[in-house]
């Protein structure tokens, strides 16, 4: 009956498997968060099958184990969460500025302003399609185009 325990997903048998997939990812990742250890004294005996596997599922989201297991591209693992949400703010930003820019300017001097690009990110294709509203007329407030946009008459019509 020990036998097919043995040959199960987890235990050192799944771990082993793991390493093997894995190896070179965790040997950097023992060497970069556990300083003067190595994968080695687990071969030699001086490190537990129980210490790796704590250590393995401590690792933090951007370790080249976790980064291995994702099997996810360079480029995209150096979009993290963090700089996502930087490159949000960044876009929005710069559409609030080119929006300030096109509602206060001389129409003569902004009609030929183009919507800023987003700032390309893995995995996502550039819109072709504009969410930017043009406002139409020399002094033209842009209400109805604002009031067609969300479904109700303008305030003016």
């Amino acid at each position: 009956m020990d036998a097919p325990l043995r040959d199960r997903a987890g235990g050192i048998a799944g771990l082993h498997r793991f390493l093997t997939e894995h190896g070179e990812a965790v040997e950097f990742d023992i060497a970069r968060y556990w300083p003067g250890r190595s994968i080695k004294e687990l071969w030699r005996g001086e490190m537990t099958w129980r210490e790796l596997r704590v250590f393995l599922r401590h690792l933090p989201a951007e370790s080249a184990t976790a980064r291995a297991v994702r099997g996810a591209t360079p480029e995209q693992e150096t979009w993290t969460l963090d700089r996502q949400l930087l490159a949000s703010l960044v876009d929005a930003q710069r559409e609030n500025t080119f929006a300030m820019v096109k509602l206060h300017g001389d129409p003569k001097k902004t009609k030929r302003l183009k919507p800023p690009e987003p700032i390309p990110r893995p995995g996502v294709e550039p819109s072709r399609k504009s969410n930017v509203i043009r406002f139409g007329g020399r002094h033209g407030s842009g209400a109805a185009q604002l009031a067609q946009a969300f479904g109700r008459p303008a305030a003016n019509q």
